[in-house]
């Protein structure tokens, strides 16, 4: 009889049946993909950023390629917390996997607004956008300076009935001092890393490709750096990390649990490659079953 292998992981008492989430922005809440991806074997969907009301995002042009990678500046487009509570929340109540809702604001009211409107909801977590870094006022603010992210854990703390993951922007000198803030008010774990700041122009008509002229710089050409900011986190802190950044396939996936990250989230790779998460849950069930791990929690961390 096959040895049963465990995947499943817990953060903040929630627990997942394997560590694969779905990157915030990348996968919607889950309706354009359901005929890809069977959003039951997800550890979690993360959602799209929730804002407290409707935003609607930088200008065009806000998406370029970039070798090994994209830069975007959506600027967090989103209908809202009332759209998203009527027609999003519904449709992810129908599968069995716990929901993270990626929430976002210009101020701490409003991101308080949005933690307060879902409190009673079925929804398992909530992830603090603060480090965003294509949406002028407020969350570049919050995510680069260590004071304002302690504010704003600590309010959102303060007022959430479920735990807070407070998502860390890369843009920064020191990535584990941000991660400690936010462990010492009360982040119950920390997510990183977000993109990292770019720009691109056009030689020939001399223009910036993008009309925000910066965007979040994504896809395997951070990878490299993600995994170095997971582990400065995973020996900063006490609570959980969620590794995310670049991450393509098993191996990258691996790579972030090995430098300590308890979960992961897939972001790009679902944009050319619709089954990327799951073809990532199976590929680290294929390693598991190699290397004769039989918990997913023996690997993380215990690189050398």
């Amino acid at each position: 009889m096959a040895e049963k292998h465990n995947t499943a992981v817990t953060i903040a008492g929630v627990t997942f049946k394997n560590p694969v989430m779905t990157a915030s922005g990348t996968f919607g809440s889950g309706m354009e993909y359901e005929e890809f991806a069977d959003l039951n074997r997800l550890g979690a969907v993360v959602t799209k950023g929730v804002a407290s009301v409707p935003w609607e995002g930088n200008d065009v042009p806000r998406v370029a390629e970039t070798p090994s990678g994209m830069l975007n500046a959506i600027g967090l487009q989103n209908p809202g917390v009332d759209v998203f509570m009527e027609r999003d929340l519904p449709f992810l109540a129908g599968y069995d996997t716990r929901v993270i809702v990626n929430v976002c604001g210009k101020t701490t009211e409003e991101y308080l607004a949005v933690v307060e409107r879902l409190n009673e909801t079925a929804v398992d977590m909530y992830e603090i956008n603060v480090s965003c870094p294509n949406v002028k006022e407020g969350a570049i603010a919050f995510g680069q300076d260590a004071k304002a992210l302690s504010d704003i854990t600590k309010a959102v703390k303060r007022v959430s009935k479920k735990p807070v993951i407070m998502k860390l922007s890369p843009n920064v000198t020191h990535i584990a001092e941000m991660a400690k803030a936010a462990e010492a008010e009360g982040a119950d774990a920390v997510s990183l890393i977000n993109t990292i700041t770019g720009m691109k122009i056009d030689v020939e008509k001399r223009r910036f490709v993008l009309a925000n002229k910066t965007g979040g710089l994504s896809g395997p050409a951070i990878h490299p750096v993600a995994v170095r900011m997971v582990y400065e986190c995973a020996q900063a802190v006490q609570i959980p990390v969620i590794g995310m950044g670049g991450i393509m396939n098993a191996e990258d996936a691996l790579e972030m649990i090995l430098a300590g990250a308890t979960a992961v989230a897939v972001g790009m790779a679902s944009f050319h490659n619709p089954y990327a998460t799951l073809q990532i849950i199976e590929g680290i069930e294929d390693y598991m079953q190699r290397h004769e791990v039989t918990d997913i929690n023996a690997l993380r961390g215990c690189v050398s």
